[in-house]
């Protein structure tokens, strides 16, 4: 068996930001409420004309950019978001068309936040077994569609953005080490975007169409699951939590991070956090910061990093890799 190594990352967010005073003018909310409770202070939201697939397209256009491989070279586009552009056609088929990726396979990877850890298991499991050589893969969501702007338990978390990486072929013992899946279906209610889907498909206002979240829930569920995630995805490598170089979590909440640093025992230093700038992309989240931490220096070739995350399902992931650029 081969494994996959990253050779090429990219991101793209949106130009119009939303300050915690922005959202403090239409709903009962503060900066000091959101950033104590979230470390949240902006997001990047979408127009009306922006779709998933629009960031998603720019994102991997700059990853395939970095990796210098022909487009027609990529085998597979796998896509983990859960705000399509339309139920169908997939956004990894509106990817695939407008990266001239002519010669691959296209499939979309619906976990919610979990969705870039889920892709990226899918597409390297894919390399590992020799079905295919290269590999795009992408987070990406357009959450704030999804809003309800006076609902400050929800309207204040999330943002908009895409990340993508390209996988290529290696050999095993390198590049990604080990990939670690969950699920809990028994909090399928705990975080629910309810409109548009075959059991409400015209939602009869905008609370039934919009993001709900019991907090409460999903913290407990976070916390457990990322701390879980990671203990896994080391054992599986066979890698000691010691030796992880950078750790980047899901973007969620500051609070959750926090609190996996405490019961881990890793120093939050080696925890890489920019959900301050950008709230909670959902499954662009990762890949957005592994762009970011790669291209600000703070990943080196030959460390070993660990991408852990959750999402409503409940789900939770996670990967670990060698990094290999």
């Amino acid at each position: 068996m081969k494994s996959s190594k990253i050779i090429g990352v990219g991101s793209h967010v949106p130009e119009k930001i939303v300050t915690n005073d922005d959202l403090a003018k239409i709903v009962d909310t503060s900066d000091e409420w959101i950033k104590t409770r979230t470390g949240i202070e902006q997001r990047r939201v979408t127009d009306d004309q922006t779709s998933t697939s629009d960031l998603a397209i720019k994102a991997a256009q700059k990853a395939i950019k970095m990796s210098g491989i022909d487009p027609k070279d990529i085998d597979v586009v796998v896509v983990g978001t859960c705000s399509p552009d339309t139920l169908f056609p997939s956004v990894s088929c509106i990817v695939q068309n407008a990266v001239g990726a002519v010669n691959a396979s296209a499939l979309d990877v619906s976990a919610a936040c979990s969705g870039f850890n889920y892709a990226l298991s899918v597409a390297s499991n894919f390399i590992s077994l020799g079905t295919y050589k290269t590999a795009l893969v992408i987070g990406a969501d357009t959450l704030t569609k999804y809003l309800n702007w006076q609902d400050r338990n929800t309207c204040v978390l999330f943002g908009d953005g895409a990340g993508a990486v390209v996988l290529k072929q290696t050999e095993k013992g390198s590049g990604i080490l080990a990939n670690y899946l969950y699920a809990d279906g028994t909090g399928k209610e705990f975080l629910v975007m309810p409109g548009g889907g075959s059991r409400n498909i015209r939602p009869k206002d905008e609370e039934e169409r919009c993001i709900s979240m019991n907090g409460k829930e999903v913290f407990k569920f976070a916390v457990k699951a990322l701390e879980n995630s990671l203990v896994n995805v080391a054992k599986l490598a066979g890698v000691k939590l010691e030796e992880i170089s950078l750790v980047i979590p899901h973007q969620a909440n500051v609070r959750i991070i926090d609190h996996v640093v405490k019961k881990l025992g890793i120093p939050k230093e080696r925890f890489f956090v920019n959900l301050q700038k950008y709230g909670n992309t959902s499954s662009a989240s990762i890949p957005i910061a592994i762009d970011e931490a790669w291209r600000g220096g703070k990943i080196k070739k030959g460390d070993i990093i660990a991408i852990i995350g959750f999402g409503a399902g409940l789900t939770s992931g996670a990967n670990i890799l060698k990094w290999e650029v």
